[in-house]
């Protein structure tokens, strides 16, 4: 997401034109994925961070939410690969074209440039999330069944676990930042809808696409 300043924001006005941006099944997808991420990622500050740790009793019940949590966060995805509507935005997300790349040049520069349904920024953070999710459940399965590995196996699996999930933490604060400053693109989230002066302002391509479909 790349929002302006608040004083240069589209209005929201609920009589608007809407045009429907998100499924229902795309909805309970992030939802739950973002439980199972959130449980695991919280799960891990409370298990390696000093500070934390002495405010919890019941280490075994947090050792158990967080593997279980972090085996189980790509389910949501797999899925939702039921739903066509999801299949069709997976698809975009992994298609990274020239207005793209003209995305990422104009945003270095602070200009506003037009994106589609997902901007470059969107589809690098969600290919960077998918990527570190399945090296942190690789790495955490060799780290849950030592007798599977060698010694010198685990410890390096665990210099990458511990280090990706740093990142990963950061990624998702990153993304949970941004996601606050646009109310209304939580809003097209969670209702699946977002105003067309929204869509517009914010992904002019992915308008323009909506509004050739419903011309035709």
């Amino acid at each position: 997401m790349s929002p302006l300043p608040d004083t240069e924001q589209p209005t929201p006005d609920r009589h608007e034109d809407r045009i429907r941006r998100f499924t229902r099944a795309e909805h309970w997808i992030h939802r739950t994925t973002a439980a199972l991420l959130g449980t695991a990622i919280a799960t891990a500050a409370f298990l390696y961070l000093p500070p934390l740790s002495e405010l919890v009793g019941r280490r075994p019940l947090l050792v158990f939410l967080h593997k279980w949590s972090g085996i189980l966060t790509p389910l949501p995805v797999l899925a939702g690969l039921a739903s066509r509507a999801f299949r069709a935005d997976l698809t975009r997300l992994n298609r990274f074209t020239e207005h793209d790349r003209g995305w990422i040049r104009a945003t270095l520069r602070r200009q506003d440039p037009p994106a589609g349904k997902f901007n470059a920024g969107q589809k690098l953070y969600a290919a960077g999330t998918a990527g570190a999710v399945l090296v942190m459940i690789g790495t955490g399965v060799v780290k849950w069944f030592t007798e599977l590995t060698s010694l010198t196996v685990r410890i390096g699996a665990t210099f990458v676990h511990d280090w990706l999930a740093l990142l990963l933490g950061i990624l998702v604060l990153g993304h949970i930042r941004m996601a606050y400053k646009d109310p209304e693109a939580r809003e097209g989230l969670r209702t699946g809808l977002v105003t067309r002066p929204w869509a517009r302002h914010h992904h002019a391509l992915w308008e323009a696409e909506q509004t050739d479909t419903q011309g035709r």
